[in-house]
């Protein structure tokens, strides 16, 4: 059971108010460009980059406490270790080419490198990938605990209050929120565990009450099922989170440097969440929903004042990555699908400057990206040149909407944040990993038939096996214990291939 103080709900109540109220006043300043609805202007410094990306890709903080009441400290190797490496590889060979591109959306560049139809199925998988539903889910379970309410209307009600600002204040509103949050993230963790080392005792404490194999770093989980997580965490390369903020960058140089500080941020923040994870597991060894560990914790350690700060720093954790995925699906919804099938209509409101001028057509309706410059023989090709206009903003903001009742409705069907998480980062990821990596570096580049073939199969290869464990009766009895992952990416890497080859074998003709 868990109990509020009145001065704890003062303080959670001005922590929403001021949400709203930061969010709201960004609005005002968002101009009828798209530019600056999309991405800000393209205007993030070096510490708004920072705060902006730390607290969006740290939202799922009861998913963590539940890891890591379960596992101990193979969260912080699960969920930490592989996430600082992709993140440096992205830094290192992605976020200049990225910022560069000048574009707006992972589809964007999809379509400048292949076609239209890889660009619509990269939306796609890109819509299902950041859905918002284990972050809805998340709060809506913290607004349930402090206001009695049923579970269905507290996410409503969260989602209503993220729908506000952003529906008016775009991508300002998001950053300027998340200033305010990448603040308040750190203040309530900083509190539990200080309350924590007083009551409990320091490692001593940990030592003589946790399972050992909670100090493991494997947590008794198999090498398979650890391997599958730091696939998973490749999911840092196809974020269209960390994407969206490169672009909005003011350079590539800040964008490059954003990331490589954020790493030591979210390094702290980890050691932070992993040690109230394990004071929980050994305070608290009986609690029958492992997602309750931090609230849980927080009842039998923080007084009153203390309790407030520490759950409005849970809120603001996940709200951060809540607003982030909402924008991005709802651009993805909007601007990505929706906009691309209504040519002719959206095509003619498109017009500018951005990378998608000059992108190649087959007579047959079928791009395709040669590489080095090399003209393709014998075909007749048009150019057209594609821009965000008050299209997009429109349809973006439609697709806010629809984005959000389609991950209450997940949130729903799916009640448990790790299984999303694992659903959808081992389905989607196959799908989009190589044709995306292949677009940003010449020596990968591929035709777009394999490119949206590679896309395709690799999801669908992915998918099926996933659907087979469930058939079986066991979500974890795949066919010949392989994890789905592994033969959705098999697949896309062998097109992958096939259209190296095929491409080779082209350049050879023309030469």
């Amino acid at each position: 059971m868990i109990n509020f103080s009145p001065s704890d709900i003062i303080i959670i109540v001005l922590y929403f108010l001021a949400v709203l109220y930061i969010g709201f006043r960004a609005a005002r300043k968002v101009s009828s460009n798209d530019d600056d609805f999309l991405l800000a202007g393209r205007s993030l410094t070096l510490p708004i980059f920072v705060m902006t990306l730390v607290s969006t890709w740290y939202g799922g903080i009861l998913g963590v406490g539940e890891f890591s009441y379960r596992y101990g400290i193979s969260n912080w190797v699960v969920q930490g270790v592989p996430y600082y490496i992709f993140a440096a590889i992205f830094a290192f060979f992605l976020a200049k080419k990225i910022r560069a591109t000048n574009l707006y959306s992972i589809p964007d560049k999809l379509e400048l490198a292949y076609d239209k139809k890889t660009a619509i199925l990269g939306s796609l998988l890109t819509f299902i990938l950041m859905t918002p539903a284990p972050y809805i889910l998340m709060l809506g379970v913290l607004l349930q605990m402090i206001s009695g309410w049923s579970l269905i209307i507290s996410m409503i009600a969260v989602a209503v209050v993220a729908i506000s600002y952003l529906y008016w204040g775009g991508f300002h509103a998001d950053v300027q929120t998340d200033v305010l949050e990448f603040i308040l993230m750190f203040v309530g963790f900083a509190v539990i565990l200080p309350f924590s080392f007083l009551k409990f005792g320091g490692i001593e404490f940990l030592k003589a009450n946790l399972p050992p194999l909670h100090l493991e770093w494997s947590g008794g989980n198999s090498a398979q099922f650890i391997m599958v997580w730091f696939f998973i965490a490749l999911w840092t390369l196809v974020d269209p989170a960390f994407h969206q903020r490169c672009y909005a960058a003011k350079d590539g140089a800040t964008a490059q440097k954003g990331i490589l500080v954020s790493i030591i941020f979210w390094l702290m923040f980890d050691f932070m969440t992993a040690t109230a994870g394990l004071y929980a597991r050994a305070a608290l060894p009986n609690l029958s929903e492992p997602i309750m560990a931090y609230p849980m914790l927080a009842e039998a350690v923080l007084p009153p004042i203390a309790k407030g700060l520490f759950y409005v720093g849970m809120f603001a954790t996940i709200m951060s990555t809540l607003n982030t995925l909402a924008f991005v699906s709802a651009q993805t919804l909007g601007r990505d699908i929706f906009g691309r099938l209504r040519i002719p209509a959206f095509a003619k409101a498109m017009a500018g400057k951005s990378d998608l001028a000059l992108l190649p057509k087959r007579s047959g309706g079928q791009g395709v990206r040669i590489e080095s410059g090399l003209a393709e023989q014998n075909e007749r090709t048009s150019h057209i040149s594609y821009r965000t206009s008050s299209n997009a903003t429109t349809w973006t903001k439609i697709g806010l909407i629809v984005s959000f009742l389609v991950s209450v409705a997940v949130a729903l069907v799916i009640p448990s944040v790790i299984q999303i998480w694992y659903t959808i980062g081992t389905v989607v990821i196959p799908g989009l990993l190589v044709p995306l990596m292949a677009s940003y570096f010449e020596r990968m580049k591929i035709g777009a038939r394999y490119a949206f073939l590679s896309m395709l199969f690799g999801w669908l290869t992915s998918l099926g096996w996933l659907i087979m464990g469930y058939l079986n009766g066991n979500t974890g009895n795949y066919p010949l214990c392989i994890e789905p992952m592994y033969p959705g990416l098999i697949i896309s890497i062998f097109i992958w291939s096939l259209g190296r080859v095929s491409l080779r074998m082209k350049m050879k003709d023309l030469k």
